[in-house]
């Protein structure tokens, strides 16, 4: 197995040489979706797949899929993969690993001279991270037919620029029709963004189920006034309402307890002035748990929280549904085949939890499908100091191989 095993040197080169590409000064990475740096990941990306013999096709919501043949012509491939585009402050190993590790299991293939009878396929998704176009893990939600391909390209971002004319401007909007390769299995290798590996001493996470996801944006309008004038008692204040919606999650998830997490991750006020009353505030909520019935329990409380804030303060909320997804519950028999090839190379493992989402939860709807995670150093992840040693990276790759052999000869 050591003579078997993805080498450190190299699958780091690779992150290292693909991480410059919108490095940023801190440390990190900025390559949103569709923008120039991620047209340059993306050229990186597929140059490397043609330099490893694949077949590179990339389909009209711009994934990228290099494929290496199997021995039977038309057997459904097995898929390996995740995404390149990062958040604005990100890391160099989140989504990235998972990509640029299946490129080094065929490398490790193709020098062993092992012919699969499958064809294995390296996939990059567009858009998972939901930074400049929402909802997040889009192109694999197009792939796995859960949204409209004519959707996604109108698709208005942050930014104000469409979807579908960003695609065509990096030269990313391909002809391949969405969702034409269905897997036999898909499996995602992953940084885990979280501490519990490292704190538990495992080297292998083998992800069982992932949270559902909630999020929405929520628009209050009071009144700006004059911030001296104005007794408290007579105010309409908007940022006033906003602190009590952030308040009310925090307390909401603590209340609920188990797998339930709530954040809000954005908040904007108008006009913005210190000496003005705020007359809007604007803020997303971010709910996630591994319960589909606690996930709604949460939505209607703040529902009916939101309903009875506006009563209470003379301001009118809205709120605006920007994703959701059901918890998604993984492959069994995949989680086992990943349990194996661990412990066959004494890696300590644990089932766990996915608190993020990933594209394999897309992938669940249409094949077999899992994660594997390894540790990330203090849990960080979104951030410039996301690290995961050389060591513990060569060693997912090392289990994602094993698993990939087995698979593909199925």
């Amino acid at each position: 197995m050591a003579r078997q095993a993805i080498a450190e040197d190299r699958l780091l080169a690779r992150l290292n040489e693909h991480g410059a590409i919108g490095a940023t000064a801190d440390g990190g990475v900025c390559r949103l979706a569709l923008s120039d740096a991620d047209r340059a990941g993306r050229d990186r990306l597929v140059a490397w797949m043609r330099e490893l013999g694949l077949a590179v096709q990339i389909d009209a919501i711009g994934n990228i899929f290099g494929t290496r043949a199997g021995t039977e012509p038309g057997a459904a491939p097995v898929m390996v993969g995740s995404h390149i585009d990062t958040v604005a402050n990100g890391g160099r190993y989140d989504g990235n690993y998972g990509v640029l590790a299946g490129l080094e299991v065929l490398r490790r293939l193709d020098e062993d001279g092992v012919h699969t009878r499958r064809p294995i396929v390296v996939a990059a998704f567009t858009n998972e991270e939901g930074v400049r176009y929402q909802p997040d893990m889009l192109g694999s939600l197009v792939h796995a037919g859960g949204l409209a391909l004519q959707d996604a390209l109108d698709t208005v971002g942050s930014d104000g620029t469409r979807l579908g004319d960003e695609l065509r401007r990096i030269g990313y909007a391909g002809e391949l029709p969405v969702g034409s390769i269905r897997p036999h299995a898909y499996v995602e290798l992953h940084i885990e963004q979280g501490p519990v590996l490292e704190a538990e001493g495992a080297a292998i996470g083998a992800v069982a189920d992932l949270q559902g996801i909630s999020w929405q944006e929520i628009v209050i309008r009071g009144q700006s006034n004059h911030a001296g004038t104005t007794p408290m008692r007579l105010r309409h204040d908007a940022g006033q309402a906003a602190a009590a919606v952030a308040v009310f999650v925090r307390e909401l998830a603590l209340r609920l307890g188990a797998g339930q997490v709530a954040t809000v991750g954005r908040l904007e006020l108008q006009p913005g002035l210190i000496n003005v009353i705020a007359s809007q505030a604007t803020l997303t909520v971010d709910l996630r748990n591994s319960d589909e019935d606690r996930l709604r329990q949460a939505e209607a409380e703040l529902q009916a929280f939101l309903q009875r804030l506006a009563e209470q303060e003379g301001v009118t909320i809205t709120a605006r549904r920007l994703a959701r997804f059901e918890p998604v519950v993984f492959d069994p028999r995949l989680l086992r085949l990943i349990e194996a090839a661990a412990a066959a190379r004494g890696l300590a493992t644990r089932r766990m939890t996915s608190g993020a989402g990933h594209d394999a939860q897309m992938l669940a709807r249409i094949c077999p499908a899992a994660m594997i995670f390894v540790p990330s150093a203090g849990g960080l992840s979104h951030n410039p100091r996301e690290h995961t040693s050389a060591a513990e990276l060569a060693q997912g790759a090392s289990v994602l191989l094993d698993v990939v052999r087995r698979l593909a000869a199925e």
